[in-house]
């Protein structure tokens, strides 16, 4: 029988949240395809890995889950029928069971044919998978502050599986000749009875596709598929926040040799700037001035979100912290258009010459200032 999720990930049906994630984080580190490249054994693994967590790490998918593993379904498919236990034929043989209550169980596992019907009416999802039929890759995207206040184009370097170079997907040497799959007979699927079910799961021989070649493929030993990377240009919207997402139709990758490419869906983190931050469309940033231009006043040139400088007068009797708003100097999104606001910071010598503490206290006293 194939192993279901909680073998996948190494731990008891009654492990916690917490054990499920350490045991994924275990494995997803000793086999990601960083760090076993070209290894598609590997590769099949995270995968296998991954799908495991997606499922047990969310306590509402978790429990459906259960709820299929107790029918002896796994994370594979059933087929009810009338009889007792043992082996049933699977759909479309001679003599295959057509009564009684039937029902497939189809989302991905580890691309080894589909397992995501009735799971993803339960789950509310289909896989990775997205409208296309392909497999859509997810990733966080580091962006600089600027970059995502005015727009621009940032590369980004993908892990993808993609169709043998080789083999083109058959899993062949070339010159290999490619034969039915004689544990499945072609089907792609084997069939083996649990309790009063009859289970279909991936044939574990052709790994789904149903034919084997006579010498696999050097490359991608007999996968069809291999690891490998690609960089994608991106193009960042004026006005990006952290967590806003962009989806780049067919730029993700296939399911399976020759099958629709997926999507792209990027999700931007915003850095921080060392001297620009943001409130809402408005960019804020801090300026030093020292205790005579705050008290006579004095002009400035400060640098605003294009790279150009302002020149900003500052009046006499300035306070700490007071903030002067250049207008239409932040960021643009749409029709509407933020302000730079420039806020002071009055730095406070840490050490006085004699006489300036003398000439500083009778300014002070002049002025009617206590100390």
């Amino acid at each position: 029988m194939a192993k279901d999720f909680y073998q996948v990930l190494g731990v008891p049906d009654t492990a916690t949240a917490d054990e499920i994630k350490k045991a994924y984080r275990r494995l997803a580190k000793q086999y990601h395809p960083d760090a076993n490249p070209n290894n598609a054994q590997a590769a099949e693994r995270f995968k296998e890995i991954s799908e495991a967590h997606g499922v047990l790490s969310d306590a509402d998918k978790r429990k459906h889950y259960d709820q299929m593993r107790r029918l002896g379904a796994f994370d594979t498919g059933f087929r009810r029928s009338p009889g007792g236990a043992g082996p049933r034929p699977g759909p479309g043989t001679p003599g295959a069971n057509t009564g009684g209550f039937e029902q497939n169980i189809d989302f991905d596992l580890g691309g080894l044919g589909g397992l995501g019907d009735i799971f993803s009416s339960i789950f509310g999802r289909k896989g990775r998978e997205d409208a296309g039929g392909g497999d859509a890759i997810e990733t966080l995207v580091e962006i600089p502050f600027r970059v995502a206040a005015l727009g621009g184009k940032v590369p980004v370097r993908l892990p993808v599986t993609e169709g043998c170079p080789t083999c083109h997907g058959t899993g062949g040497a070339p010159g290999a000749k490619i034969s039915p799959c004689p544990e499945c007979n072609g089907r792609g699927t084997v069939t083996f009875g649990q309790g009063g079910f009859a289970v279909s799961r991936p044939c574990p021989q052709c790994r789904g596709k149903g034919k084997i070649p006579s010498t696999p493929c050097p490359t991608c030993a007999g996968a069809g598929q291999v690891r490998t990377e690609r960089e994608v240009l991106i193009t960042v919207p004026p006005g990006t926040e952290t967590g806003a997402k962009v989806r780049l139709r067919g730029q993700g990758q296939a399911a399976q040799p020759g099958a629709p490419v997926g999507d792209l869906v990027v999700t931007f983190q915003v850095e921080a700037d060392r001297f620009f931050r943001r409130e809402g469309l408005d960019v804020i940033c801090e300026v030093p001035l020292n205790l005579a231009q705050a008290v006579f006043g004095t002009r400035l040139r400060v640098r605003t979100l294009d790279g150009k400088k302002v020149v900003l007068r500052v009046p006499p009797g300035t306070q700490p912290g007071r903030k002067f708003r250049v207008k239409g100097m932040g960021i643009e999104k749409g029709d509407r258009k933020g302000d730079q606001l420039v806020q002071v910071a009055v730095k406070i010598p840490d050490e006085l010459s004699p006489e300036q503490e003398e000439l500083l206290k009778k300014f002070a006293e002049s002025s009617g200032m206590a100390f």
